[in-house]
């Protein structure tokens, strides 16, 4: 017998693959005589599909796709749909189940609309959701408007029990046909079609008809508004350092990235230790300063404190290869840099808003690791440090969807505004897009315009790389919450902070689910970590100014060592408090700081830290 080798047997890819003559391991193979020698030599060059040239044709692509589909993924949905046809298709004890639930809910729709007939005041069969506010009016309440509005919430209801009740179904997968099968539901809503709609009904009977035409005064003048780039109506009021982020101060220090200002004081004495607030580089700072009332950067210097804030530069295309390192050596790094002349051997007191929390504690867990203690607390602002349970936004960042936003931010150099503009208001569509339709289009009714839609409207892009890095490493990855994200090569750990946190989350978060930012409770080692859970939203719930009425937050603190407590049980436990949580940060920030003594000079000139002009700088101003 011939004797066979023990040899491995070498595994070839078609990119690694030698040819004939091609050295393997050392050795050169000997060409093999074939039948293919008498074939015409190839006329295109071996190369002119390399994987490269490949790849960025794909992308090429996917981002010419993506102008049509407002940056997502037109591949995603109808794979979530086919996997749940497939998985109901193959259930059919689940077929059973629906059957019988519509058969259920047919009775239910019948046996009240005897009722209603007899007594219009019956109760129900079925009550909208807390946070559904369609059918409050009480309009909606006689004959037929109850009916149309209790078999569209029992429809609804059947569908969510159709998409999320399949065995087998990934969770990713119903999480999606869920979300858009919502979607396409509250399309067909009663409340967005005017003869459906009593509340429109009787406004075109008692005027007339008017408000239909206003309705379409309103959409024209919207159409062409956007058609032209301009703002919305009534925003044009709102003007940066005119009316809005207008709190006296001076830009200091400037690079390519940020712009470092520095709020002049307005009381005889300030605490010793500064403030920093990092913003969310997706917009522009000034949310933290809008109006005079609402102002929490015109709060703080009001009581005593010296303040700096960030305001980073809207890139542009040329912009395409700053990454996250960038962001913390010329954002974070820098900005304290600058603040240690102005002020020097001060700690510094942190603050970081949605994005820029995150950058903020990536940037201080360097420095834990590192051994620098120029930070003396730190405040997060609705931000995540783990993003395991993002909530509904978890929807738009997945491999795929992430790998066709990198196509059109590598075709582009940035992600555009309007890509996310378009994944926020899908995430409230209820509040942001039908309700508005309803309001200004059918009824006629323009909202009245204020700070915060026009800080919402001054959008700014995202460089392919920063951005890129950021959804893979930070959000898909999950790199900084298992201590996998690495700065300077070397990884970093949130337990490696060790100084007291304020954590502020807010109850009613599409985009940082409140429950998300208390997992800061088992990623934090610091001494005590104080959890704030306020009223309101993302922005509402911040721009949380005193004495603003409906106001309620809970706060409780634990210290080192104290054991775990669930959110909900949190929630369920700790005490309701009226009013403004800037108000228990205020006192918060004053047992943590030293004593107080004359405000310090704006900028240092003979360090070249001159003040470069007036707050708020040039940055903000850019489109």
């Amino acid at each position: 017998m011939r004797e066979q080798s023990s040899a491995p047997k070498e595994q070839w890819t078609p990119e690694t693959e030698p040819g004939p003559g091609q050295p393997v391991n050392g050795a050169i193979t000997p060409k093999a005589p074939s039948r293919m020698d008498n074939l015409a030599p190839d006329p295109l060059p071996p190369t002119t599909f390399s994987p490269q040239v490949a790849m960025a044709l794909d992308r090429l692509f996917c981002a010419h796709i993506g102008n049509f589909t407002g940056g997502l993924d037109p591949r995603v949905i109808p794979l979530a749909y086919l996997d749940w046809w497939v998985k109901l298709a193959w259930s059919p004890g689940t077929h059973a189940r629906l059957a019988e639930k519509a058969i259920r809910k047919a009775v239910r729709l019948g046996i009240y609309m005897n009722q209603t007939l007899m007594d219009p005041q019956s109760p129900p069969a079925i009550y909208p959701l807390p946070q559904d506010r369609r059918f409050r009016s009480p309009g909606w309440h006689s004959w037929p408007y109850n009916l149309f509005h209790q078999s569209f919430l029992l429809t609804q209801q059947w569908w969510a029990n159709a998409t999320m009740g399949v065995p087998a179904l990934s969770a990713s997968h119903k999480d999606i046909v869920t979300f858009v099968t919502r979607q396409l539901l509250d399309i067909a809503s009663p409340s967005n079609f005017p003869l459906t709609n009593p509340e429109v009904v009787e406004a075109t009977v008692r005027e007339g008809g008017m408000n239909l035409w206003r309705g379409w005064a309103n959409l024209l003048d919207d159409w062409l508004r956007h058609s032209r780039g301009q703002a919305a109506a009534g925003l044009e009021q709102f003007e940066v350092g005119r009316t809005i982020a207008i709190t006296p101060g001076k830009v200091i220090y400037r690079n390519h990235l940020m712009e470092l200002i520095q709020y002049s004081p307005s009381t005889q004495e300030v605490y010793a230790e500064p403030l920093l607030i990092v913003p969310a580089w997706i917009m522009k700072y000034y949310i933290h300063d809008l109006s005079p009332e609402n102002s929490l950067v015109r709060y703080l210097v009001s009581r005593g404190h010296t303040l700096f804030i960030i305001s980073w530069r809207n890139p542009t295309s040329d912009d395409r290869d700053l990454g996250m390192a960038q962001y913390l050596k010329l954002g974070i790094g820098e900005a304290l840099e600058a603040i240690g002349e102005v002020l020097p051997k001060r700690r510094v007191h942190a603050v970081g808003y949605c994005l820029g929390g995150t950058l903020l504690m990536i940037a201080a867990a360097a420095m834990a690791r590192d051994g620098d203690r120029r930070l003396k607390s730190i405040t997060l602002l609705a931000a995540q440090t783990d993003f395991s349970e993002a909530g509904e936004l978890m929807l738009f960042i997945n491999e795929a969807q992430v790998s066709f936003l990198e196509s059109m931010m590598w075709d582009r150099g940035v992600l555009d505004t309007e890509q996310m503009s378009g994944v926020f208001q899908l995430l409230r569509s209820n509040d942001l897009i039908w309700s508005r339709l309803v309001r200004e289009y059918l009824l006629g009714k323009r909202q009245p315009p204020h700070a915060l839609m026009a800080w919402n409207a001054d959008q700014t892009r995202m460089p392919y790389q920063m951005h890129s890095e950021y959804l893979r490493r930070i959000f898909l990855n999950n790199d900084l919450a298992e201590g996998k994200y690495r700065v300077e090569g070397k990884p970093v750990a949130i337990s490696d902070i060790r100084v007291p946190l304020f954590v502020v989350a807010t109850l009613r978060d599409h985009v940082a689910p409140w429950q998300s930012v208390y997992k800061i409770h088992l990623l934090a080692n610091s001494p005590e970590v104080t959890f704030v859970l306020t009223s309101g939203g993302h922005n509402t719930g911040i721009v949380s100014e005193p004495g603003r009425p409906g106001r309620t937050y809970q706060i409780g603190t634990r210290a080192r060592g104290a054991g775990y407590m669930d959110p909900i049980t949190w929630q369920n436990t700790t005490s309701y408090r009226e009013g403004s949580w800037w108000i228990a940060w205020q006192d918060w920030l004053a047992s943590q700081s030293g004593g107080k003594e004359q405000p310090p000079p704006m900028g240092i000139p003979r360090l070249g830290l001159a003040t470069l002009g007036d707050a708020p700088g040039s940055y903000v101003l850019q489109r």
